[in-house]
């Protein structure tokens, strides 16, 4: 099997897409671990714009285009690509329908709602699966350019510009840990890598896609719940994404809510990063000990998401 996209289509994407999104910081910091101590290099793509990496991918899918039907663009998201596709629509002059499900946090779909202009938006059905049902099947009547949020050839090499700007900050890196939903920012880094870095993938214990594919050999259903559901809750990992991980994933780890909750309050508190729970799933591994680096080890974290409310991070829950 091999990957779907190569090192020199990441390389066209970030020339292609350069004009619109931001080179996300890297941040050195020390973070606690059951083992002790340890430096690490945070990539903050929690400060791209819309508030997570996902306009990459949504502006090389429709900046690589063809042509982009009259109707414009449709998508389906649990919130952070539906931002992302709306904000490219916005920023091209295009109509967009975004298609999200009820589980949709109101930071993410007021937010979207917040965009106007041609951008129109439907909320309906329990999880994104049922979002993106909805929106295949609008997109066949419509003839719009579908968007998908992480199957598509475009939106992996897209999403693969974030590791490429990581190996140029932090060349040193050996590892990378990466949340994973559908799979399309892990499947980007593993494009970009091709095998030349450790690639780890982190999913909640109660949506983890990839771990269940891994294990039967393809991408199978798996059920879906949890704090980071909205962002992370894809119902199948991409059948791309999926080839990209047999390839170039190193290995594939779950964390649990309260470890993911507990990253969230420790970006907060010790770095003043406010991260949604998908954009602190990957740190919770190395938190929690799911993940032990090297002695000698040098690890990166993707923070790759901030929409959330500020208050769900900054308030201290009542049960401790």
């Amino acid at each position: 099997m091999t990957a779907p996209a190569t090192p020199d289509d990441v390389a066209a994407a970030a020339r292609r897409i350069e004009p619109h999104v931001r080179r996300t910081p890297v941040l050195d910091v020390e973070v606690p671990t059951p083992g002790g101590p340890r430096r690490v290099t945070l990539k903050l793509e929690l400060l791209q714009v819309t508030g997570s990496f996902k306009v990459r991918g949504a502006f090389n899918r429709v900046l690589s285009a063809p042509e982009v039907p009259p109707v414009g663009v449709i998508a389906a998201s649990g919130g952070n690509h539906g931002l992302a596709v709306a904000h490219v629509a916005s920023t091209l002059g295009l109509a967009a329908e975004i298609f999200v499900p009820e589980a949709s946090p109101a930071a993410k779909v007021d937010r979207l709602r917040a965009v106007g202009g041609r951008v129109g938006v439907t909320v309906g059905g329990a999880l994104y699966a049922d979002a993106q049902e909805a929106a295949t099947r609008r997109a066949a009547e419509s003839g719009a350019l579908v968007v998908h949020p992480y199957d598509q050839v475009e939106v992996i090499a897209g999403q693969g510009t974030m590791s490429r700007e990581l190996e140029e900050q932090a060349p040193d890196v050996d590892t990378i840990l990466v949340a994973v939903g559908g799979g399309g920012l892990i499947a980007g880094a593993a494009c970009w890598f091709e095998g030349r870095r450790r690639i780890v993938a982190v999913e909640p214990a109660t949506s983890c896609a990839l771990a269940a594919a891994l294990r039967a050999g393809h991408p199978v259903d798996v059920e879906v719940s949890g704090v980071a559901a909205d962002s992370l809750g894809a119902r199948r990992v991409g059948d791309l994404p999926f080839a990209a991980a047999q390839v170039g994933v190193t290995a594939c780890l779950t964390v649990s809510d309260d470890e993911i909750v507990r990253a969230q309050r420790h970006l907060w508190s010790d770095v003043r990063l406010v991260a949604e729970p998908g954009g602190a799933t990957a740190l919770a591994a190395l938190l929690s000990g799911a993940y032990v680096p090297e002695p000698d080890e040098r690890v990166a974290v993707v923070v790759c998401g901030a929409n959330t409310d500020p208050a769900s991070v900054a308030t201290p829950r009542a049960d401790g």
